[in-house]
């Protein structure tokens, strides 16, 4: 310990860490949230563009990547299964653009300068963000929101194309894995989720993982230290040995470093005692990669989603169907 540290702590006391705190059990639980389910409204973007111009070849069957409908179909019955039928997506409108995105600063690939990039990744241009005031104009996001058309828009397209997994926009909007919009003129918050065609269903779910992370976030800024159930819920046990919880999008209970799924060290975890929220009794096991799928990115998070709570009532007014948060966005709701 550092002698700063020592005189720090020796007039004010250690610092409480909400992780090595333990549960503030039994919980107490009001019944006045119903359990609803959501069926959030979704406009499907996909950028596949013109790669191979004499052919007139796009994108997705050029580089043998991923067909979207079927990333779409696996991820919206993934998140319906594990939330146990309380959020179920449904894709309104699908929009497929032949354009190449505009970055920040206006430049966009064409074919010749994409496969040269893709040759040697580490050229890609910078700023290599996309220009969202472009992208919120062109498809008059905020009229289809406001006029209750859709809830939410799905982006997918190549690598660096430029998309955060999730930003929110609108009034309030705060952070969501990405700096929040604010000064968008919509009194409706919604998020542009971006996605990647080159990858998968799981890497789909870790940026929809990060999106609940960011909301439940929000959602407890103002809980007490004892009881901030998320902050215990995504405990792990590198950061509170023998106290780990479920833990987070890269941090399995066991995890040594991020996206250490696959670790196969045993700890001790009450991973499982969430699937009974709120009636949490602290119960522990011994937990291992093969209890999240072996170091599978789907399997990881789908156990994860398993976990989330999902029932009626709340505790302390924060409600115990965390879903809810996940897809209304208002952390007071």
């Amino acid at each position: 310990m550092s002698f700063l540290q020592s005189i720090i702590e020796t007039l004010f006391g250690k610092r409480k860490d909400t992780a090595h705190t333990p549960l503030p059990l039994p919980l107490q639980v009001t019944d006045n949230a119903p359990l609803e389910p959501s069926a959030p409204r979704v406009l499907l973007i996909t950028f596949n563009p013109v790669v191979d111009v004499e052919h007139g070849t796009r994108m997705i069957p050029f580089m043998g990547w991923n067909a979207v409908d079927q990333l779409v179909d696996g991820y919206i019955a993934d998140v319906q299964k594990h939330s146990s039928g309380l959020v179920n997506y449904q894709v309104v409108e699908s929009i497929e653009v032949d354009d190449w995105i505009p970055l920040e600063d206006g430049f966009r690939y064409d074919g010749k300068s994409f496969l040269a990039m893709m040759d040697q990744r580490g050229t890609a241009h910078k700023p290599d963000m996309m220009d969202y005031n472009w992208c919120i104009e062109k498809f008059d996001l905020v009229n289809r929101v406001m006029r209750n058309d859709i809830d939410e828009v799905w982006m997918f397209a190549f690598p660096y194309g430029g998309f955060f997994e999730s930003r929110m926009i609108g009034k309030d909007a705060y952070w969501c894995n990405a700096p929040a919009m604010a000064h968008i003129d919509c009194p409706k918050r919604f998020v542009m989720m971006g996605f990647n065609y080159e990858r998968g269903v799981g890497e789909m779910e870790e940026a929809f993982g990060h999106r609940i992370e960011s909301i439940m976030t929000e959602v407890y800024a103002h809980a007490s230290t004892a009881a901030n159930l998320y902050k215990h819920f995504i405990t792990y046990d590198k950061k509170a040995p023998g106290m780990a919880q479920v833990g987070w999008m890269h941090y399995a209970p066991n995890s040594q470093t991020d996206y250490d799924w696959g670790n196969k060290s045993v700890v001790t975890s009450a991973c499982d005692d969430w699937l009974n929220f709120p009636n949490l009794t602290g119960a522990t096991r011994q937990v291992s990669t093969p209890d999240w799928g072996d170091g599978d990115i789907r399997a990881h998070h789908t156990w994860w989603f398993d976990r989330l709570p999902h029932v009626a009532g709340r505790v302390d007014g924060i409600r115990c169907n965390w879903w809810h948060y996940a897809v209304h966005l208002d952390p007071k709701a």
